[in-house]
């Protein structure tokens, strides 16, 4: 039975990983293989990276508000958080091959959509799309790849594939700017559809089915209700605490609805005869704690880089190019670090480089708390240089500590437990960092307002005054005297700084956390075992 598959490592030895057969031809090659599912998971990272760059334009031309922003985000987060481990299991049971290209066309059908959309909540809509499509999509990838590679080569594997998405992430702002600026919002989601086609071509000529003995057989349809809810409870919660309030009997009905649902879940799952998530898998210290960092790496990173966008365009007055040209140093040490870090933990395991990663992503996210509305260039590149260099072995390491550390006939759910505890973090740090920033914002903006002596606002206009300043936007009336306009933005932009510089900081504690979380870490057994395997 799949809930006895895992047991504490301690109790027993490791058992043989599966050598994979060799292939012959095209289909199932292993690099090949990589190749085909990169071009899939480089379409994801493509999306994320020019949604980000496409936010203001989205926000000005449907005249949406911060929330709603927020939404194009947070529907994606929540889509993918509740789906990604019952994706995870459909791979396990019906093959990873067959749910990465579903996964494949959905997303592009998906992205084509969003394109012909005319109003924010079609936007969403198709977002949210998106993100369940995008669910079947990673898992398979992660699983796909590991029935393929021998153990020994897992680590520079998931390297490439973090390159992968390290290099995407680098080409989207460039990319999106040059469409935002020169064509359309819209044209940025069409740019899905020419690479999903492709992906699509390549995974039915390369990829090769994979299945363990061990894969389960039946579904827990109880399991993935009772999870299904929790998740959902969890992250709606997170999403609506800043406009209900995080001390709103709203906020609390929800997180406790989430509470009781785990508590349910883990109930149900020690009893059923195949369960969604065995729960001995988190016997395993190494894979709890893979789980845990990878929440706290998204916190930090996805909360604080969805202020960016907004700081470098609306505070900094850049163009969509010229904020895409300024993250490259950012995603142009993922790319340079990613392939290093997976030689690196394929060296000397993922402990000394998860941690090091993470100290460099708490000092880059310390330094960036202390950025100023006239910031220069120079100063933004150092600290978007070492955030691209501490979370490049993040991205790796805690990857394969997960997926290395669960059973050949668990990859898909492991895989699942990887994005889903991105996904979980991601939408903790745009949650937790917006209210951050709004309640400083909130805070701040009426003793700055009164202090450049402005005329006064009425509590109407000060709140729609706050919420273009948690954008960045300075509230300037259309027929301000210049004077007053200078003032106005003076204003508005420190008192964002002064939300994003807070935001920064809890992210730089969080990073903090994260740095002793590393230690728990190793190696997984499977891939240790992997030592005698022929190579590729």
């Amino acid at each position: 039975m799949t809930s006895q598959i895992t047991v504490d490592k301690a109790d027993k030895a490791p058992e043989p990983v599966p050598v994979p057969a060799p292939a012959k031809g095209l289909r199932g090659h292993p690099w090949l293989t990589l190749f085909a599912v990169a071009i899939g998971v480089m379409m994801v990272a493509l999306d994320g990276t020019i949604v980000a760059i496409a936010n203001p334009a989205i926000q000005k031309d449907l005249g949406a508000t911060f929330a709603e922003v927020q939404w194009i985000t947070n529907g994606y987060f929540l889509a993918l958080a509740v789906a990604l481990i019952t994706a995870g299991k459909l791979g396990d049971r019906f093959g990873h091959r067959q749910t990465f290209l579903v996964g494949v066309v959905g997303f592009a059908a998906a992205s084509g959509a969003i394109g012909l959309s005319d109003s924010i909540a079609l936007v969403v809509t198709f977002r949210v799309l998106q993100g369940l499509f995008g669910a079947l999509l990673m898992p398979a990838a992660l699983g796909l790849l590991r029935a393929t590679f021998p153990a020994e080569k897992l680590n520079m594997a998931i390297g490439i594939w973090g390159m992968v998405i390290g290099a995407s992430t680098a080409g989207g702002p460039i990319l999106g700017g040059l469409l935002v600026q020169h064509v359309s919002w819209q044209s940025v989601f069409f740019i899905n559809v020419p690479v999903g086609i492709i992906a699509l071509v390549l995974g039915v000529v390369i990829l090769k089915d994979h299945r363990a003995e061990n894969a389960p057989k039946s579904f827990d349809i109880v399991g993935i209700v009772l999870l299904s809810a929790a998740m959902f409870c969890l992250v709606w919660a997170l999403i609506k605490a800043p406009e209900w309030g995080w001390g709103s009997g709203m906020t609390w009905t929800f997180i406790g609805i989430s509470v009781v649902s785990f508590a349910l879940f883990a109930v149900w799952e020690s009893k059923v005869k195949e369960p969604l998530i065995p729960l001995a898998l988190f016997r395993s210290v190494p894979l709890s704690a893979g789980v845990v960092l990878m929440v706290l790496m998204a916190i930090a990173f996805m909360g604080g880089l969805f202020f960016v966008t907004f700081y470098l365009q609306n505070v900094h007055g850049m163009s969509p190019v010229d904020s895409g040209l300024h993250l490259l140093p950012l995603t142009g040490m993922m790319i340079i670090g990613s392939p290093l870090a997976g030689a690196m933990i394929t060296k000397m395991g993922p402990r000394i480089p998860l941690a090091g990663g993470m100290l460099c992503t708490a000092i880059a996210m310390y330094g960036m708390s202390t950025l100023e509305a006239g910031t220069g260039s120079g100063l933004m590149s150092i600290w978007f240089a070492l955030l691209g260099l501490g979370l490049a072995p993040v991205m790796v390491g805690a990857t394969e500590v997960i997926v290395g550390n669960a059973p050949m006939e668990l990859s898909g759910v492991a895989g699942g437990l990887q994005q889903a505890a991105m996904q979980i973090g991601g939408s903790l740090g745009t949650a937790v960092l917006g209210a951050v920033m709004a309640s400083k914002v909130d805070s701040d903006l009426p003793d700055n307002w009164a202090e450049a002596k402005l005329p006064p606002l009425s509590e109407a206009q000060l709140d729609k005054a706050a919420e273009a300043v948690q954008v960045g936007v300075a509230p300037v009336p259309p027929k301000a005297p210049p004077s007053i306009a200078d003032q106005i933005t003076s204003v508005a932009h420190d008192t964002f700084m002064s939300g994003m510089g807070m935001a920064c900081l809890v992210a730089t504690g969080v990073a903090v956390v994260a740095v002793f979380v590393a230690f728990l870490t190793k190696r997984g057994d499977n891939a240790e075992a992997g030592a005698g395997v022929g190579h590729i």
